[in-house]
């Protein structure tokens, strides 16, 4: 009964949908107090839904979605960015709801010898896999990374990926040069 007015703004980087039920939590209370008429004297709800943190939610779950597809479908999913970033550890939780491999990595350092790995979980749990942790064969990896990872961190783990299912391979940079002179001729 204390409530008069109120308005709901929050951390940008969260999920939108906890972000709108918390907003409609709100909403339906202030309804039920003031009606229909007066509602937008009583209530204000703010979209703070960073735009790049918003793209990258939405294009995970279209990713997640594909899992049904077997030709779109995804062996593991790699989360790249740094381990204190809210929205990208709501990436790698979208990827584990959907029980799909995926591991959250800072830096390609994470990745060593003898294709192991170590990486966090949505629960912050750091873990490791010594050896097997690229499966033999042909693989399908999805990758996103958080709205402020630079592109250089994501290309030095894909360099690292890269370099453990195929020999010699000499680097996504090298690889985009390639592309740029035959696509020049």
């Amino acid at each position: 009964t204390m409530l008069e007015r109120v308005g709901v703004a929050n951390q940008t980087t969260m999920l939108k949908g906890e972000t709108e039920a918390i907003g409609k939590l709100f909403e339906k209370t202030m309804l039920t107090k003031f009606g229909p008429a007066s509602l937008k004297d009583h209530f204000l709800v703010m979209d703070t839904i960073c735009d790049a943190t918003q793209e990258r939610q939405d294009a995970m779950y279209e990713l997640v979605g594909r899992q049904d597809s077997p030709e779109e479908a995804v062996d593991m999913i790699l989360v790249v960015g740094g381990y204190n970033s809210s929205n990208t550890s709501h990436l790698q939780e979208i990827a584990e709801e959907y029980g799909i491999p995926s591991f959250w990595l800072d830096s390609a350092a994470r990745i060593g010898p003898g294709n192991s790995v170590e990486f966090k979980t949505m629960t912050h749990e750091l873990k490791r896999i010594d050896g097997n942790w690229l499966p033999e064969g042909k693989i399908r990896v999805g990758v996103t990374s958080g709205a402020s990872t630079p592109d250089r961190v994501v290309e030095d783990i894909l360099d690292k990926i890269f370099e453990l299912k195929v020999p010699g391979f000499e680097g996504v940079e090298k690889l985009k040069e390639e592309q740029r002179v035959s696509s020049e001729h």
